[in-house]
């Protein structure tokens, strides 16, 4: 386990309530939160999980601390984290930074689901219990304002699911969590290994199943420039639908989205890091995304910045109400992505960006799957 040094007590306190990065909504509960949140995956560093990279290793402890605390200097509330990230590795980074803010003026979300430890399942009830608590002591909380179910391996025929939402309503009921979360349409990681030719369950119809019976009160759903835009078709008519918030994440491709990984240089990652894993971090797949970000320099800007406030802004119209996570691992990227402006894109640049997202999005996936372990 990494020690760290609790952030000293007093300086973080928030009292002249800046201006909300992204404007404001209200999560399930009643609190007000930054429509622009903090993603903490990637300041849990490393880590290796059902046989695969699964952290990221370009984190420090010290540029993490100092990002979390920029981020509520700046206004933002909204701070998302797992059981799994880093192995608890975030959440204890999260609970240092937490010693020095009001609990009252943060929401803090975490997940359960993709750590089994011994257990044949993540979900068995006395296992989400145990991963609980020890969220709880890494956050130095008493309370989650959302705990979210990370993926939809509920077991042969979903034999935990039905025990998962009990347990999850009982951590409710005895106020140890004030909303329960659920993920959109997914692939839980270890199906992406499945042999070709395999079977594969549709991820919206599973979904959909999950979800009549999870009744969740928030969804954490994927999407940027990047998503296919099947991935969530008719989420977001069936989200308003059922009057479900919704928590975006991903928003900028995992850092894809700001251009600042160029062909010439591509990115080399340590071990435990799961874009590792991922072709579109390699040089002939950025290359072919340098030609689609090059189009959109041409019409928003060519600085780094102006791609990722036109990517945020694209996703705060696109989803009206949602909360929309930003991933960090230090505190200009937190100042670049907190200072994306409030002022609308114009219907057609809005539609410019979807055919743009798309047909980078196409070109990738011409190119061959995602993950360069994934069976077709």
């Amino acid at each position: 386990m990494r020690h760290l040094n609790p952030a000293p007590k007093g300086p973080f306190v928030n009292d002249t309530h800046p201006p909300a990065p992204g404007g404001r909504t209200t999560l399930p509960g009643g609190k007000e939160v930054s429509r622009l949140g903090i993603g903490c995956w990637p300041i849990g560093g490393p880590a290796e999980n059902l046989g695969m990279p699964m952290g990221w290793s370009t984190a420090r402890d010290s540029r993490s601390l100092d990002g979390l605390a920029r981020a509520f200097e700046l206004g933002a509330n909204l701070f998302d984290t797992a059981d799994v990230y880093g192995h608890g590795h975030s959440e204890r980074l999260l609970g240092a930074f937490l010693t020095g803010v009001p609990r009252h003026q943060v929401a803090v979300t975490s997940k359960v689901g993709y750590f089994s430890g011994s257990n044949g399942n993540a979900y068995d009830p006395a296992h989400m219990r145990v991963q609980l608590e020890k969220t709880l002591t890494n956050l130095g909380t008493d309370h989650l304002d959302v705990y979210a179910l990370h993926n939809a391996n509920f077991g042969p025929e979903d034999v935990y699911l039905n025990m998962a939402v009990e347990t999850m309503r009982t951590f409710q009921a005895e106020g140890l969590i004030k909303a329960v979360g659920m993920r959109g349409p997914h692939r839980y990681a270890p199906e992406r290994l499945v042999p070709a030719g395999t079977a594969r369950e549709d991820k919206h119809a599973r979904f959909r199943r999950h979800f009549a019976i999870v009744r969740p009160d928030i969804l954490a759903i994927r999407d940027n420039l990047l998503t296919p835009r099947d991935a969530t078709a008719g989420i977001r008519a069936f989200a308003d639908e059922r009057n479900v918030p919704v928590i975006i994440n991903k928003a900028l491709g995992q850092g894809l989205l700001t251009g600042k990984h160029a062909p010439s240089r591509a990115p080399a990652y340590g071990a435990g890091d799961h874009r590792s894993r991922k072709r579109w971090f390699t040089e002939p797949a950025l290359r072919i995304l340098q030609q689609h970000l090059d189009a959109l320099r041409e019409r928003f800007g060519h600085e780094q910045t102006d791609l990722v406030h036109t990517s945020l802004r694209y996703l705060l119209q696109r989803w009206p109400a949602a909360v929309v996570l930003t991933g960090f691992t230090s505190a200009a990227q937190v100042e670049q992505n907190l200072s994306t402006p409030s002022t609308p894109l114009t219907p057609e640049d809005l539609a410019y960006l979807a055919i743009a997202g798309r047909r980078a999005q196409e070109a990738l996936d011409a190119d061959g799957e995602v993950f360069t372990d994934e069976s077709a």
